[in-house]
């Protein structure tokens, strides 16, 4: 079996569940605790307890409604974006302004202005040539695809990959797109020969993009967008479906570098507890409760949340997303 795309913004999860059940569970799956995203907001308590901010997103949550109660922000009230504004900030980046920064990334790697385009007033113009990799860069484009980016706080991913603009919700083909993966993979689709040596390396590329955010909605969109948009590159390059088997490897890597942390402390949300201490009195125990340390300091290296975990895919290890802030 295949997956099936369409040229639409919002992916119904229906039609994942109908694909196949385990490809839902594995991008609902929080990979630091071991359960399932929180929804982490309480935008959805009108549809019940279950989907208060403390609760977990299940299938069948996301899949009782037709697949309508995860939308894309442009897709969904203009109440609901304030609320959300006005809670989280929540503000989403249109695609030419991406382009732009992402731009300037490129620009450093390569040493070179207008690699895969050349911005114009609020839109680019791709570059259709071949992407090259100067000797005297001493620089490949293994080590392009191998380049590790980060977006935080990445909402519904608009700067990993561009399937659509995130402000007005246009679909973006894929040979026009300007996300950090879409790159990588540009660079994936001109190097490579067969359909095996193009997974692979679209697997490292993959591996090399991270992103976080508090909401569980927004992980479990920038989830779906850079899973579909990986299938969506595979059959703009070979002219057909990429089998299920094949998704299913890709969306277990995206659910280790998508995840959900409070970004100020590196924990799941929310999961900061107080602790207790034993005092004497006399002789009885009395417990005082104090706030969590790294909470009431501000430090980051101790608080009593749930430190959340990424894969290092060097090592096939997990580690502490905190840890790297050391080095």
């Amino acid at each position: 079996m295949s997956v099936v795309l369409q040229e639409r913004v919002d992916i119904k999860e229906n039609i994942l569940f109908e694909l196949d059940k385990d490809l839902l569970n594995i991008l609902l799956k929080d990979r630091t605790s071991n359960n399932n995203l929180l929804w982490a907001t309480d935008e959805y308590n009108y549809l019940g307890e279950n989907y208060s901010a403390n609760k977990q997103i299940t299938i069948e949550l996301i899949t009782d409604v037709n697949g309508e109660v995860i939308k894309p922000r442009v897709e969904k009230t203009k109440t609901e974006q304030a609320l959300r504004i006005k809670q989280k900030a929540e503000v989403f980046t249109p695609s030419w302004v991406c382009n732009a920064q992402n731009n300037l990334i490129d620009n450093a790697w390569f040493e070179k202005e207008d690699i895969f385009n050349k911005e114009l007033e609020k839109g680019w113009e791709t570059n259709k040539k071949t992407i090259s990799f100067p000797k005297k860069l001493q620089k490949t484009w293994q080590d392009y695809v191998n380049d590790t980016r980060l977006e935080i706080t990445c909402g519904e991913a608009p700067y990993l990959t561009s399937r659509y603009d995130a402000v007005t919700g246009i679909y973006i083909i894929v040979p026009e797109r300007i996300g950090l993966l879409d790159r990588k993979l540009r660079v994936v689709h001109e190097n490579t020969e067969t359909k095996k040596e193009w997974i692979e390396w679209a697997k490292v590329a993959v591996q090399n993009i991270y992103g976080y955010d508090w909401q569980g909605d927004n992980v479990f969109l920038a989830r779906e967008n850079i899973l579909i948009s990986t299938a969506e590159h595979y059959e703009y390059r070979f002219n057909e479906k990429m089998p299920v088997d094949i998704l299913k490897e890709f969306a277990k890597i995206i659910s280790w570098n998508i995840w959900q942390m409070d970004g100020l402390k590196c924990v799941i949300p929310n999961s900061c507890k107080p602790i207790k201490k034993g005092q004497l009195e006399l002789f009885s125990p009395i417990d005082k409760v104090e706030e969590c340390p790294g909470c009431k300091k501000n430090d980051i290296y101790n608080h009593t949340g749930v430190y959340c975990k990424i894969m290092d895919w060097n090592t096939n290890k997990p580690e502490q997303f905190v840890s790297l802030l050391k080095g």
